[in-house]
């Protein structure tokens, strides 16, 4: 066979190849299924939501202030001498009872002034009885020798009966009397006693000092009860009863005390005693008080000095509900997504807002799905996909 023949033959079956090739594809193209074309599906906006849950709830009106004592003064002496005996209580943060002798101011000049003035009483008795014999005897003698008619009925005069004397006798007695009661007084008061009970917060005085009357020896306070003033803003009083400022009668509003102390929250009891006496002039506020009855029964006490946060108790509101302040907008309106899955606006009315939560008083029933996330875009109506806080998980 020469190669002329060769190539002719090569060439044919490569064209029946090529063609065989061709057709091939062309029944493949022709079998492939039609793609349709379809319109993608919109993903719904997720949100996250919270069940409402409205129940007859008081309002809760929170503020802070530091504890402070009912009672504070400065201990000091109401005669001078030198101190001679010490209470082992007289110390910083020292206790004691009511009545206990905290300091004794060296007694031995006022003692010997009581004997002195016993003995000035005794001496003007002594005369007062003369006084009065000597009266009485003048009174006798007149009327001895003024034994006629023209004499009856008659008083004798003061001079004959020295009167002036007996009065003057009377004066030093009253006198004396009154010196003795002095003395006495300032013996007892080189014992200087406790006042109420209490500790010490800082003592200015050691043994053997000299002090004089009205010197400042010690700083004591009462820890009968603790007060805590709260400064709040006017309209936060229309909430809760303070006695002599609000409304109404009976009295105040209680209140929970709650602090950090010792590594753990602690909380006390107590109630609105009342407002103080003038509005804050520069921030306007009202300086509301909260007493602590006997604030030292616990370990850790709510010590002096502490700052607290106060929660006090206002009136009650039939269906109050409280939800996260990210959960309102704008205009008191809060989102709620309705049982087909669409958002809807709704008005409520708020009662107050303290700190990250708000507690509103009407607008919203009990399970209602509120949205608590933030969205830019809303309308209202719009198709949302609802994921509550409890499916959503911890964050």
């Amino acid at each position: 066979m020469t190669k002329t023949k060769k190539r002719w033959i090569q060439a044919v079956l490569a064209l029946c190849v090529i063609a065989l090739g061709g057709f091939c594809m062309i029944k493949l193209t022709q079998s492939r299924p039609r793609i349709q074309k379809q319109k993608p599906d919109v993903p719904l906006v997720v949100v996250r939501t919270m069940a409402v849950q409205t129940a007859p709830r008081c309002v809760t009106v929170k503020g802070e202030g530091t504890v402070r004592p009912l009672r504070e003064i400065n201990l000091a002496s109401q005669v001078d001498g030198k101190i001679v005996s010490m209470a082992p209580s007289l110390i910083n943060g020292g206790w004691f009872k009511k009545g206990d002798v905290l300091l004794v101011i060296e007694p031995e000049d006022y003692r010997l002034a009581v004997i002195l003035a016993r003995s000035k009483v005794k001496n003007s008795e002594s005369l007062l009885r003369m006084a009065e014999e000597e009266s009485k005897a003048a009174r006798e003698e007149w009327f001895q020798l003024y034994v006629d008619d023209s004499a009856e009925g008659k008083i004798p005069p003061p001079l004959v009966l020295k009167q002036p004397q007996l009065d003057a006798a009377r004066a030093k007695l009253a006198a004396d009397k009154a010196d003795l009661k002095k003395a006495v007084l300032y013996l007892e008061r080189t014992r200087i006693r406790a006042p109420f009970d209490g500790r010490v917060e800082k003592e200015n005085v050691d043994l053997g000092q000299y002090v004089r009357p009205g010197e400042k020896l010690a700083t004591i306070f009462s820890t009968e009860s603790a007060e805590i003033v709260v400064p709040l803003d006017n309209e936060s009083l229309k909430w809760f009863h303070v006695p002599d400022f609000t409304p109404g009668q009976g009295p105040g509003a209680p209140a929970t005390v709650r602090a950090r102390i010792a590594g753990k929250e602690r909380s006390w009891k107590g109630r609105v005693v009342r407002a103080e006496g003038k509005l804050d002039e520069q921030t306007r506020m009202v300086r509301v008080v909260v007493r602590v009855d006997d604030p030292y029964a616990t370990r850790p006490p709510l010590a002096m000095g502490l700052f607290v946060t106060v929660e006090i108790q206002g009136h009650e509101i039939p269906h109050l509900s409280i939800l996260p302040r990210s959960a309102l907008r704008e205009g008191n309106v809060v989102w709620v997504v309705d049982p087909d899955g669409r958002l809807r606006y709704r008005k409520v009315e708020v009662a107050r807002i303290e700190g990250d939560q708000v507690q509103v008083s009407s607008g919203l029933r009990n399970g209602d799905r509120v949205v608590i996330s933030h969205l830019k875009t809303v309308t209202d109506g719009m198709a949302v996909r609802p994921i509550s806080m409890k499916e959503e998980g911890p964050s």
